[in-house]
C-alpha cells in the first residue's frame, strides 16, 4: 500500500471520528441540558425540608432518583397527594395511589396530675437518657416522658409542651416526616390521619387493673368503646383500644362513655 493511500485512510478515519465525536457531544449536551432542566424543576417542586421521610438523604437525592426513574413520585409525605400529582405529570408517570395526609400525635395524657411518678428526674433533658433509668420516672413504662426530644428533632416546630409536663403536636404544622417517632423511646408518638376526629390517648398494654393503679386517664381495655360506638372502628387488642380510621361511624358516644376519658378529640383544648 502506498504512503498516499495510508495517509488518505488515516485522514478519512480521523474525519469520521471527528464528525461522530462532535455529534455525540452535541447530543450529550442537548440531552444533558434537558435532564438538568428536569432535575432543577423537580428539585424546585420538593419542599426542601430534607426530612428523610421519602427514604433518601434529602430532597436533592430524591430528585435525582426521580429523574433516573428509579422511584415513584408519591414518596414525599410532606408534599402529599398534590405534590405527587405534579411530579407524576412532570415526569410522565402514572399516579394510581391516592395519598392521605398523615400526621403524628402523642398517645398519652398522663401528666403530673393524672399519672404516678416513681422519682423526680433532674438529669439531661432528653427522653432516651431518662428512659435508660429503668424505663423512665413513671410507673407506666409506655407513656410520654415529657423531656421534649421530639420537639428538638421536629423540623417545622409542630410540637410543643402543653403546660402539664407532656407534649402535643399541632396537626396543621406537622409534615408527617416521622422524626419524632424515631426519637421517642416509648413509641408513644404514632401516625394518625390528618382528618382523625378522635384518638385513644393511651399507649399502655398493661392489664386494666394495673393501669388503674398508676394513671387516671389510661385505657383499661374495658371495651365500652366497642359497644357504644360499634360503627366507629374501635377494637381492643392487648388491653389497649385502637381506632380503625377507615370506619366512618360516629365515635362521639364512645368518647363520652369512656370511663377514664382517654378517647379525646384530636385537638389541644
Amino acid at each position: 500500500m502506498s504512503i498516499l493511500a495510508i495517509v488518505f485512510a488515516v485522514l478519512t478515519v480521523s474525519l469520521l471520528g471527528g464528525i461522530l465525536g462532535i455529534g455525540l457531544a452535541i447530543a450529550a449536551r442537548f440531552f444533558g441540558l434537558k435532564k438538568d432542566a428536569n432535575l432543577e424543576r423537580v428539585t424546585e417542586l420538593l419542599p426542601q425540608l430534607n426530612c428523610g421521610a421519602c427514604g433518601f438523604a434529602g430532597c436533592a437525592a430524591y430528585a435525582s432518583a426521580l429523574i433516573k426513574g428509579d422511584v415513584a413520585s408519591n414518596l414525599c409525605l410532606p408534599g402529599g397527594h398534590e405534590l405527587a400529582q405534579r411530579l407524576a405529570q412532570l415526569l410522565g408517570q402514572e399516579l394510581s395511589e391516592t395519598i392521605s395526609r398523615q400526621v403524628t400525635q402523642v398517645h398519652c395524657r398522663g401528666g403530673r396530675d393524672e399519672a404516678v411518678y416513681r422519682f423526680n428526674y433532674r438529669g439531661i433533658r432528653d427522653c432516651t437518657a431518662l428512659y435508660l433509668l429503668g424505663g423512665g420516672n413513671k410507673e407506666c413504662r409506655w407513656g410520654c416522658l415529657g423531656q421534649g426530644s421530639c420537639i428538638e428533632v421536629c423540623p417545622v416546630e409542630a410540637i410543643s409542651f402543653d403546660g402539664k409536663g407532656l407534649v402535643w403536636v399541632d396537626k396543621d404544622k406537622c409534615i408527617g416526616c416521622g422524626k419524632c417517632i424515631e426519637v421517642c423511646p416509648t413509641k408513644v408518638m404514632r401516625f394518625i390521619p390528618y382528618t382523625a376526629d378522635y384518638l385513644v390517648a393511651c399507649n399502655s398494654y398493661d392489664p386494666g387493673y394495673k393501669v388503674r393503679g398508676y394513671c387516671k386517664v389510661g385505657c383499661t381495655g374495658c371495651k365500652i368503646c366497642e359497644k357504644r360506638s360499634p360503627e366507629g372502628g374501635f377494637s381492643v387488642v392487648d388491653n389497649l383500644s385502637t381506632i380503625d380510621y377507615k370506619a366512618r361511624g360516629s365515635r362521639k358516644e364512645a368518647a363520652q362513655k369512656c370511663p377514664p376519658k382517654c378517647i379525646i378529640e384530636n385537638k389541644l383544648s
